[in-house]
């Protein structure tokens, strides 16, 4: 396993890492999350991604009984929560300081820790003002319940508002931005972030790498059984992946970036997790599995980044024909 710097900070993290969205309390049960989450530690992963959203809690639950039952050394484990949608009452959503304090506080309790390394602010709140999710971000770390904070789909602008409040006023400033990131979804990380990546030293831990499993080419012939777009409550999913021209599209240029993954003799899983290895701006690259034999296979996408040579990639801009444009620059000389 590689390990990069998380963002401007000495926080190591695993250049992949495992995340429990969707699968865990919806697609799998808990025994299938620990041999899971076992393959993951057994690689060398040591980021475990959750929210406290996802399975309205019973993710945070199981990944803490699970921690519990494998014995791992906390300090070799970097957890992380993401707070915004915590329940149905007035005060249960959002990133007021009241919610960000309870959210937090009912997360450590379900994931069975002290602290976690971690803690997201996991959309932007437009009621909220900044300087108050900040200040209320701060006083998370103040009192040892988180060690680092960030920001998860915020605009370059907000998170730079919140960092720029937060030196003002001696605060911890966000560190690390968790985007979606993959060969159809680019702009973000490829462009609007570009500034803050040498001015604030902006981490990211990247989800959704294979695009919802569109790039892993197993929808290149329809739907499978038990896999993800299979699932009633991911309609919506199925529908903007699979059934709209858009969709259909991607879908088309997946079978033609399988065409070169196969002539370079890497599995489409790993040659997509690898083309997000190669971005220098990814501190990490959230995978997820339904089952362990996923995990294992995902793993080794970290040995087939050295494979992905400039030739291989300019083909696959070939196919994209979706690289960001870089910022014009209107000078003469």
């Amino acid at each position: 396993m590689e390990y990069r710097f998380l963002g401007r900070s000495g926080l190591k993290v695993s250049a992949l890492s495992f995340g429990s969205w969707v699968t865990f309390g919806d697609q799998i049960n808990e025994d299938v999350a620990y041999e899971s989450m076992k393959e993951a530690y057994d690689a060398g992963v040591n980021f475990f991604d959750n929210a406290e959203v996802y399975a309205e809690g019973q993710s945070e639950i199981m990944m803490g009984n699970i921690i519990q039952k494998a014995g791992w050394k906390r300090s070799d484990l970097v957890l992380s929560t993401k707070i915004f949608w915590g329940g149905e009452g007035p005060n249960d959503q959002g990133l007021s300081f009241k919610h960000i304090k309870e959210g937090t506080e009912a997360a450590l309790q379900r994931l069975q820790t002290d602290y976690v390394d971690l803690i997201f602010c996991h959309r932007p709140d437009k009621h909220t003002p900044i300087e108050e999710t900040v200040w209320g971000m701060n006083q998370m770390i103040k009192e040892g319940k988180a060690l680092y904070w960030g920001t998860s789909e915020w605009s370059a602008r907000q998170i730079r508002q919140a960092y720029d409040f937060a030196r003002q006023e001696h605060l911890r400033p966000p560190l690390m931005d968790q985007p979606q990131y993959n060969m159809f979804r680019r702009e973000k990380v490829e462009k609007e972030f570009t500034p803050l990546y040498d001015e604030i030293g902006l981490g990211t831990t990247i989800w959704s790498p294979l695009a919802s499993g569109l790039l892993t080419g197993k929808y290149n012939d329809g739907v499978p059984e038990g896999s993800r777009l299979s699932l009633e409550k991911y309609d919506w999913l199925r529908e903007k992946l699979l059934e709209t021209e858009s969709g259909r599209q991607k879908l088309n240029k997946v079978k033609k970036l399988a065409d070169v993954a196969d002539g370079a003799g890497i599995p489409m899983p790993h040659f997509a997790l690898a083309w997000c290895l190669k971005n220098k701006n990814v501190s990490t690259v959230i995978t997820g599995a339904s089952k362990p034999e996923q995990v294992k296979q995902n793993m080794k996408a970290i040995d087939v980044v050295d494979q992905m040579t400039p030739d291989i990639i300019e083909r696959i801009e070939e196919i994209l024909d979706n690289k960001p444009e870089p910022e014009p620059d209107f000078r003469r000389d």
